[in-house]
């Protein structure tokens, strides 16, 4: 395995983190377990779990992956030896059911939510803590076509005050945004300086072959603000496996178990992803491993958080920390970017 202290922090974290989302509801408590005692041998320290998980959220499931995880870590003793990262859910109307109405940024929901993280895991701090979604009205999830509203949101300003007090008592070691935009990011650098409050030190944002968008202006902040990327989706959603070509909808797939996970089974992602996967076997190689590899070399990657629904998965994708891509490999990969590049913003 690979390490790296994340920017401004204390921490060392692997370049593999192990990504929960679908525990809960793809994954029992015991197959859950298992992946964190495989995980754990192969040298990954670095676990990420929200507040709403699993996925798709759903009020009868909703904190179950925070809960298997602190069984696990109650079971195991090993708290300390793990850095342990959650989010608290931006501003929702579908998920009413986490809190009185209205879910959002503000000093209540904020407070109740890491409150309720910390129980259902078993601890008394995070060393991680990111907001999972902008409050305001913005280009996430795949919006496309930024418009200009007067929507009112909490300001960045009260939600890092609140941020900054749980630092000080100790509940949380440092904090991070996901789903940001530029604009975001160097937004809540500014008032923290200005206010002499906690400053981000990660971003939890999308990036895989099918989706570049973090390099058109976040990247240059990651480098140059010390703001580390910690990628999400980077086999997007299995497609760069290879396993939906073709109309192919394997049984417990994701794709196929949720509709709602279409940002990436779209029409301008089949020749792409093709491409990626016929250039993986070209040269010998496993698709997932070189899509994951790909992302592990990225210079702004702080981590790359990977999900698998069995240990065997697992397997393959904590193999790619061992896997350079050669040049050759990485020239192609950028020949398909540029004739198609970032067709799953």
């Amino acid at each position: 395995m690979q390490y790296a202290h994340l920017p401004h922090t204390a921490l060392k974290v692997s370049r593999i983190c192990l990504g929960t989302m679908t525990w809960g509801e793809q994954n029992s408590e015991a197959e859950a377990h298992a992946q964190l005692d495989y995980a754990v041998e192969q040298g990954v320290n670095f676990m990420d779990t929200a507040e709403m998980y699993p996925v798709p959220p759903r009020a009868a499931t909703q904190g179950r992956t925070e809960q298997y995880l602190g069984t696990w870590m109650r079971q195991r003793g090993n708290r300390a030896q793990l850095v342990l990262a959650s989010k608290v859910a931006g501003r929702s109307q579908e998920l009413s059911y986490l809190r009185r109405a209205p879910v959002c940024l503000d000093r209540r929901n904020i407070v109740q939510a890491l409150e309720d993280s910390l129980r259902r895991l078993q601890t008394d701090y995070l060393d991680l803590y990111q907001v999972h979604w902008p409050d305001r009205q913005t280009n996430f999830f795949g919006r496309l076509g930024y418009q200009p509203n007067d929507d009112r949101f909490i300001p960045i300003a009260e939600t890092l005050e609140v941020l900054g007090e749980q630092v000080r008592a100790g509940k949380i070691r440092y904090i991070g945004v996901s789903n940001e935009t530029p604009w975001g990011v160097m937004e809540y650098l500014r008032v923290s300086e200005r206010m002499g409050l906690p400053r981000i030190v990660t971003i939890q944002n999308p990036y895989n072959l099918l989706n570049r968008t973090f390099e058109i202006g976040l990247a240059e902040i990651a480098h140059r603000e010390g703001v580390g990327l910690l990628a999400y989706s980077p086999l997007a959603f299995g497609m760069l496996t290879g396993k939906y070509l073709d109309g192919q909808l394997p049984p417990k797939g994701r794709l196929t178990l949720f509709e709602r996970f279409s940002r990436y089974k779209t029409r301008e992602a089949e020749q792409p992803t093709r491409d990626y996967v016929e250039l993986a076997r070209r040269h010998g190689l496993d698709p997932a491993q070189m899509a994951l590899a790909y992302v592990n070399s990225r210079p702004f990657l702080a981590a790359n958080i990977i999900g698998a629904t069995s240990v065997e998965q697992l397997a393959i994708d904590i193999g790619s920390i061992d896997l350079q891509l050669p040049a050759a490999v990485l020239d192609e990969i950028e020949a398909i970017h540029v004739r198609q590049p970032n067709p799953c913003p």
